[in-house]
């Protein structure tokens, strides 16, 4: 297996070009989704995707559509998420949020266009293959970003602002908005190489559990971190009514919450064998991330 630097990398070359290669569109829209897509960021989804794609035996190469795609998704309900009816937020990544560059209606569409190209780009990758494991992996992202799972966490996020937090509201809104994509690219990964059931099992598991624990994590920041580093306004949940994890259990069981449930995703990466090593070191720094 590579570096979290090296797939990083990977992404990062391959983004621009999955995106050229949808086809002709307006430049508006294309300058749109680019300026969110290439905003930078940790490009933690797709990382994964390729990661546990080349620990079940299969090749980042083959794999790089699909986390394209999957960061595509997520900038997409990044830029959604700052639209005014939403978040409404001003920065994203310390750049001026999509909807302030380029006006409400073209920010919708061009979280509209990424979403429907992500789709292009994985269904397009597995036509061309003589199995099911591309089918498998892009129904496995499109079920976790959509109504049941992604887009489920933000209806809750969003209809229950201002409403009295409970403990099992927010474990929705934790177990879908944020856990479901991260836990994506672990079994979409897996499936593209053709992984057996247990280590499935084992992937699903360890995304679902480093996703806990980002949100938890996210939440603290949103509280404790430095909006300068994070590159967005801090504050923002207590403004908006937001249920978050603090708002029901406190900072410090918070924290500590966050650290059980990475303690679980190392657990579960001791399953990926020789490979649990890049897997268990990315789910401790989780506790630590700045940003």
């Amino acid at each position: 297996m590579r570096s979290y630097e090296a797939y990083h990398e990977l992404v990062e070359q391959a983004l621009l070009h999955q995106l050229e290669g949808l086809g002709e569109m307006p430049a508006i829209l294309r300058e749109a989704m680019g300026y969110s897509l290439t905003a930078g960021g940790k490009r933690l989804r797709p990382v994964l995707l390729l990661a546990a794609c080349e620990a079940a035996g299969g090749t980042a190469q083959e794999a790089l559509p699909y986390a394209c795609a999957l960061e595509m998704i997520h900038t997409y309900s990044l830029i959604h998420d700052d639209l005014p009816a939403m978040d409404n937020d001003d920065l994203r990544r310390g750049r001026p949020t999509n909807h302030r560059v380029y006006g409400e209606g073209m920010a919708i569409l061009a979280g509209d266009g990424l979403l429907h190209g992500a789709m292009e780009l994985m269904l397009r990758d597995a036509c061309g293959r003589g199995d099911l494991r591309g089918t498998r992996a892009a129904e496995a992202i499109a079920r976790r970003a959509g109504v049941c799972g992604m887009v489920a966490g933000q209806v809750m996020d969003v209809t229950g602002e201002g409403t009295e937090p409970t403990p099992e509201k927010v474990a929705y809104i934790h177990a879908h908005k944020t856990a479901d994509l991260l836990t994506a690219p672990l079994e979409a990964g897996v499936l593209l190489a053709g992984g057996g059931e247990e280590l499935l099992r084992a992937a699903i598991d360890y995304g679902f559990h480093l996703g806990m624990a980002f949100q938890m994590v996210d939440d603290l920041l949103d509280v404790e971190g430095d909006a300068a580093l994070l590159g967005k306004n801090t504050g923002m949940d207590a403004q908006l009514g937001k249920l978050t994890w603090i708002a029901v259990h406190g900072v410090a069981k918070t924290r500590q919450d966050a650290a059980d449930h990475i303690a679980r995703a190392v657990e579960a990466a001791g399953k990926f064998g020789e490979n649990m090593n890049f897997f268990k070191t990315l789910a401790q720094s989780t506790l630590n991330r700045l940003q």
